[in-house]
């Protein structure tokens, strides 16, 4: 059946003929997208984008001649307009390897799909590369491209004891509460970076990704951000200055024994088609925290975390969104927008002066 007009074009590069014909057959499935031509490693996919218009390349990363990490660069440098994604085995070696690609720009990845996982698996590996490709293709068309300051552009800051004087003891921010997908990591990054060191609240990130992941997450975050930064376990009590990323196959609530909080990990449904998810996680967090929670929703494809919102809104937590502009993917943050339920709509360059100045710290 022919393709309309404006399917999302995907170029497949992988060294492997029996992956490139897995994922082919997945995307050539969709009514929506298609393969418009394959490449065996990346010097090849680069002479394949200077002919061809390309929305979304999908990316292996050890390969002859030229590796996916050499050539994530340079598609990102010559096609400004084009995501990339990463197909990833799920192991250690696969998911570090995959950390740093997405830490050079790429915009999300997949895991390879795989017979050993079972024909219900493989149903479900497929379904989530077809909606990963849609949704970044998608995004990727007609977006401009927004510069994103270093960390060390950002001015500092500092405590402003007059504007936490002024407000309400009850509505001053005691927690911060991040959700994220796709684009989640960089985004992660450019916010904690942009924080000081010495930011006092405990963070709670939900941000889906698979086991393994999500520990060299927290590092990378840790590095980024100066401050501690753990991949949460159960019980573990949360405390000042430090942030707590959900692991992977885990939803992650707070809860609180003799006044002090803990994590709570929980295997309970998948929400959203997630777990983590960050509705479970909100949901927690309105009835612990109420209207001293501070919520912010970045770049992500789905609704997840939009339902825990309504709950915290509904107790007076303020909750700021990424805009489109800079998001990846604007479906978690832009679902909340659409709800009504945003304190603020913010580019991510500006997300993390707003966090400063909801809890009373302001750039200097």
């Amino acid at each position: 059946m022919p393709k309309p007009d404006d399917a999302v074009r995907v170029l497949l590069v992988d060294d492997s003929v029996v992956v490139r014909g897995a994922i082919g057959r997945i995307v050539d499935a969709e009514p929506d997208l298609i393969v418009v031509t394959t490449a065996p490693n990346g010097r090849v996919a680069l002479d394949a984008l200077r002919r061809v218009q390309v929305d979304v390349v999908v990316l292996d990363i050890e390969m002859p001649e030229m590796d996916g990490l050499t050539a994530l660069p340079q598609i990102l440098a010559l096609y400004p307009n084009t995501r990339v994604i990463m197909a990833s085995s799920l192991t250690q070696r696969g998911a570090e390897v995959t950390m740093r690609a997405m830490a050079l720009g790429a915009a999300d990845f997949i895991a390879k799909p795989a017979s050993t996982v079972g024909t219900a698996g493989l149903a479900m590996m497929a379904q989530e590369i077809a909606s990963k490709i849609r949704a970044i293709g998608r995004a990727a068309r007609g977006r401009r491209v927004v510069a994103v300051a270093p960390p060390g552009a950002r001015p500092a800051a500092t405590i402003s004891t007059a504007l936490m004087a002024s407000r309400d003891a009850e509505s001053v921010p005691r927690i911060l509460a991040i959700a994220s997908s796709t684009g989640g990591p960089n985004a992660l990054a450019d916010v904690l970076s942009g924080l000081p060191k010495d930011f006092p609240l405990p963070i709670v990130i939900t941000q889906h990704m698979p086991p393994v992941f999500t520990l060299l997450l927290a590092q990378r975050l840790e590095r980024d951000a100066g401050r501690p930064c753990h991949e949460a376990t159960e019980g573990m009590a949360l405390q000042p200055g430090h942030t707590y990323v959900a692991p992977g196959d885990f939803h992650m609530l707070v809860r609180s024994h003799e006044g002090q909080p803990f994590l709570k990990l929980s295997q309970s449904e998948p929400e959203n088609y997630c777990r983590p998810s960050a509705d479970t996680m909100f949901r927690s967090l309105a009835t612990l925290y109420g209207p001293s929670c501070l919520a912010v929703v970045l770049t992500g494809m789905g609704e997840d975390g939009m339902r825990g919102c309504r709950e915290l809104h509904g107790r007076g937590a303020r909750i700021l969104a990424q805009d489109e502009a800079t998001s990846v993917v604007w479906g978690m943050p832009g679902a909340v927008v659409k709800a009504g339920l945003v304190t603020s709509t913010v580019p991510l360059p500006g997300i993390a002066a707003a966090i400063l100045s909801h809890c009373g710290a302001v750039p200097v």
